[in-house]
């Protein structure tokens, strides 16, 4: 039986503390994570440090971040200095668009690994639907700048050489990044491993509704990013809806949307940067039913990012 919509996942009234079990058996993801998209390298290593050491659990990196070496240094310290396992915290890397072809997958996966300084990955999902031309080139353009697809591999093909590294082991759960519900249909339906993780841009400007209930009924977690808006200002943080319900509350409006999304049954990253904003990301409540509806109940239709229709992610800096 499928919960409602508006049902929390975990009935603890710690929000902190939900995980979301994976529909492959495989363990579960913290509902609290950590996304990695930081361009300075130093700081990627404190920011991780101070994400564990906040309580982040769940921990997002990508190929073409160009920092997973930096992310694994950070992991490395703060699981020293918290006391924390490696099997207490949850590790999801991508797979880039320039890797899509069969053959090129696991040496990519392996790389991330090595990198990673990890024995295994949690979750690996294809980081946009699109194949681009393979090679080291991760933005590959045409003379008028436009992006050269690979139109000979499938998002199928790229599935199956996912599935065997399942197979193999080092990889406990496979998903996908950046893709719509119409394109994610295809691939469950015809999928031998079928997908654990589906990670798109979701908040009250944009909140999934149709995919998020999708995923639900097939037991797939939607890891939700830029719930706070990525920064835009004005945005979601200032929106008066939020801020009206964080006064009431007395939380931070980043607060209030990170437990609103929560609260609805989804996953989340948000990337603080100083050990004081991860611990206010962190320290999240449930909200009020009214409160959690006033949210809900927001009009406004915003998308932030164009990945989902290009395979070019709007959130990292392209290299001119």
């Amino acid at each position: 039986m499928t919960a409602p919509m508006n049902a929390p996942i975990n009935p603890s009234a710690d929000l902190r503390m939900t995980r979301i079990p994976l529909n492959n058996g495989s363990g579960q993801m913290p509902a609290l994570g950590f996304g990695t998209l930081i361009p300075d390298k130093a700081l990627t290593i404190t920011a991780t440090r101070d994400a564990i050491e906040a309580g982040f659990r769940s921990f997002d990196c990508a190929e073409r971040y160009l920092n997973e070496r930096e992310v694994g240094e950070g992991l490395k310290a703060g699981l020293a200095v918290a006391g924390v396992a490696r099997e207490d915290i949850f590790v999801t890397t991508k797979l880039w668009n320039t890797n899509h072809r069969p053959e090129r997958v696991e040496p990519a996966f392996e790389g991330s690994l090595e990198k990673l300084g990890l024995k295994y990955i949690d979750a690996y999902l294809s980081h946009t639907p699109f194949a681009f031309q393979p090679g080291d080139n991760f933005d590959p353009r045409d003379e008028k700048g436009n992006p050269i697809y690979d139109r000979d591999t499938t998002l199928l093909d790229t599935w199956k050489a996912m599935e065997t590294l399942v197979d193999h082991g080092k990889c406990r759960a496979i998903g996908l990044s950046d893709i719509t519900l119409e394109a994610l249909k295809p691939v469950y339906d015809a999928a031998r491993i079928k997908p654990a993780v589906v990670q798109v841009e979701s908040h009250p400007y944009l909140p999934e509704t149709e995919l998020l209930e999708y995923c639900k009924e097939r037991g797939i977690v939607l890891l939700a990013f830029a719930p706070l808006g990525h920064g835009m200002t004005p945005g979601l943080m200032q929106d008066p809806t939020v801020t009206a319900v964080a006064g009431r509350v007395g939380k931070t409006p980043a607060q209030v949307l990170l437990a609103w999304a929560v609260q609805r049954g989804t996953a989340l990253l948000t990337t603080p940067t100083t050990a004081a904003r991860a611990k206010e990301n962190f320290d999240i409540a449930r909200l009020p039913q009214d409160a959690f509806d006033e949210i809900t109940g927001i009009k406004i239709r915003q998308r932030l990012n164009p990945v989902v229709s290009t395979g070019v992610p709007g959130f990292i800096p392209q290299v001119k």
